[in-house]
């Protein structure tokens, strides 16, 4: 969900913004706090970098990322289908296994 802060910022002559303070507390961005640059579309999104939001499957690095089993797994979307694609498979040979 994007939210208009009603808050501009010129591009200095180095590329630079700055990321007023008032947003900087609510997101719990410190000073030296590395920070993630994405580029969707047309929008440039910036993110508090956390390397261990990357998916355990595929190894992207998204937003739409979730974490699971207490933050020990964490899936992309894509990651979230080929993991669901494998226990399916890996079960139904279970089930044909004891079946037998």
């Amino acid at each position: 969900m994007v939210k208009s802060t009603g808050i501009v910022r010129r591009v200095d002559e180095l590329g630079r913004i700055v990321i007023p303070i008032e947003i900087r507390r609510v997101l719990e961005i410190n000073i030296k706090d590395p920070i993630e640059v994405f580029v969707e579309e047309e929008k440039i999104i910036l993110q508090k970098y956390q390397p261990h939001l990357s998916c355990t499957v595929t190894g992207d690095v998204s937003p739409r990322n979730r974490t699971f089993a207490n933050g020990n797994i964490v899936l992309s979307p894509e990651g979230m289908e080929q993991l669901i694609q494998e226990l399916e498979l890996a079960i139904n040979i279970e089930q044909r296994i004891t079946s037998q």
